[in-house]
């Protein structure tokens, strides 16, 4: 399943350097976690369960960066499958 395109827009922001960031997207809850620049790498999408917890989908973002600098070249978001806890 690849992103939606305004769920992408949202996650190409940059946010708080090494946090975890809950939020809701279309009626789905969305908790991402950001690296050291801020750029989300870690998604959870889902349902949020009683226990805190999303079931669902978990992606991971690969970034390419420009050689010599932060810039960011290139990023795409990866599946890893269903999650349920």
């Amino acid at each position: 399943m690849p992103l939606h395109p305004e769920l992408e827009k949202k996650l190409s922001n940059t946010y708080e350097p090494n946090a975890t960031l809950h939020d809701v997207f279309k009626g789905y809850n969305i908790t991402f976690v950001t690296n050291e620049h801020g750029e989300p790498v870690l998604l959870f999408f889902g349902r949020q369960q009683p226990n805190g917890l999303i079931a669902g989908e978990r992606f991971t973002r690969t970034i390419k960066r420009v050689p010599g600098s932060l810039g960011i070249q290139s990023s795409h978001w990866d599946n890893q499958g269903k999650i349920m806890r």
